[in-house]
Formats: structure tokens, sequence, C-alpha cells
């Protein structure tokens, strides 16, 4: 994709909402010190530790029916389980019932969890009592959408783009002017990019937005669910150079 492709909905380029780096610490606009990746839509255990030796520091693995990167996390445990420490295992889950998604959470194998659907800010606070960490996933269209950043009962927000009839995981890419805003309105959420992202366009996206971290599916895949590990590779790179 060439430069001046890389813009949201809002019709500002990437450089145009970029501001200069500010150094500070919790409550200022501050780059993090490194940005993290995690790699999502895992399917098999080949992908997960190619991610791995990429040098993500989150695996998605999706368990909603209705997504073509649709994997069994119960089945596959028996692989998950073993994979590093110091990566962390996401459960990414679309409306289900609470209680399943409490169930997901016990999982010996499952480190976190992630909501990337129409759940309720009382459903949210209601899970946050489980004392597992999760990332509520909120779809950036226009200015209004920033107003539903806040009061999720977790610190870890994931920012997409907006796609009709989608939660997520279509290739559009995100609005870099409302995320880079997201950023400046809530210094204290942990905000993680995500949308469109591919190695082509991730280097300027970090140092347009300043997140706590990127989220990647479809730009590091050769088809759905199956990951390419020279395009995780290099994706993991370009994040580490835009620090």
């Amino acid at each position: 994709m060439k430069t001046d492709e890389l813009s949201g909905d809002s019709g500002e380029s990437f450089k145009s909402c970029t501001p200069a780096r500010v150094e500070g610490g919790i409550g200022e606009s501050a780059m993090p010190v490194r940005v993290r990746v995690k790699i999502c839509g895992i399917t098999s255990r080949e992908d997960a530790l190619a991610a791995v030796l990429a040098g993500a520091d989150a695996l998605g693995f999706n368990t909603w029916e209705g997504s073509k990167r649709y994997m069994d996390i119960r089945g596959a445990g028996g692989w998950m389980v073993d994979l590093p420490a110091f990566v962390t295992r996401v459960a990414l889950c679309i409306n289900k019932p609470l209680e399943e998604a409490m169930a997901i959470a016990q999982l010996p194998w499952v480190d976190a969890l992630q909501f990337h659907g129409d759940e309720s800010v009382e459903y949210c606070e209601r899970f946050s009592k489980a004392g597992v960490p999760f990332i509520r996933a909120v779809r950036l269209g226009n200015a209004d959408d920033l107003e539903k950043l806040g009061g999720w009962s977790t610190s870890s927000v994931l920012v997409d783009a907006a796609v009709t009839g989608a939660y997520g995981g279509t290739g559009a890419l995100a609005d870099m002017a409302l995320a880079r805003r997201a950023v400046e309105r809530f210094p204290r959420l942990n905000i993680t990019l995500a949308g469109g992202l591919t190695p082509a366009n991730v280097q300027e996206a970090v140092v347009a937005v300043r997140p706590y971290a990127v989220d990647v599916a479809s730009g590091v895949e050769s088809t759905p669910g199956r990951k390419e590990a020279q395009l995780m590779r290099a994706f993991v790179g370009l994040v580490s150079k835009a620090g």
C-alpha cells in the first residue's frame, strides 16, 4: 500500500495526525517503551509457534463459530498448554453467554479474553469479578464512537475499523485520526490498534497513533486462518522500528 493511501475514514493522512513524541508517565500522552504485538486468528500449533518465533507478545484464538478463523479452543488445549511462557493466550469471544465466557476463562491454557461483539457494560462488569484480564473491542466509525471507550471495567481496549454487519477481521483500515484521538483522550487506557494493519502500513500507523499495542490477523495471512511466517516476522520487525 502506498503512503498516500494510508488514511482513515476522516480523510486525514497518517502524517497529518502525527504529533511530536511526548515523554511522560501515567496520565500523559506518551509512546510506550515498546509497542506490543498481538497476532490474532491463530488456528494451528504450527502458526502459533511461528508467531512466537516472529516475536509476538500475544496470540489470539477465535472462539466464534461464524468466523473463518474459528478454532475449537477446548480441543486445542493439548498443544496450547505447551506454548512458551511470556506469550499471552487470548480467547476472542463474540456474544457468548456470560457463563460460557467464564468457563473459557477458567481453561488452564487461556490467559485473557477479548470481547469483540455486542457485550454490554453490565456484561463486562460482571465478567470483571472473575479476576481474569480481558480486552474490550470498540469499532470506531465516527467521533461519536469515542464516547464508547470508557466504562468497560478494564483498562485494555482495542479500537477497530467499523464495518457494517461485521465483528472484525475484515481487513478494513481503521480510521487512524480517530484512533489517535482515542489515545489522547483516554491516556490511562492501554489501547490496542487493529483494523487493516499490514507490514506495508504498520510502521506509519504506530508513529501516527502511539498505541499500547497493535493487533493483526488478515495482514499476515496467505489465506484466512493460515499465517505466513515471513509476513509475521516483517510485521513485528517494523513495529519495533517504529518505536
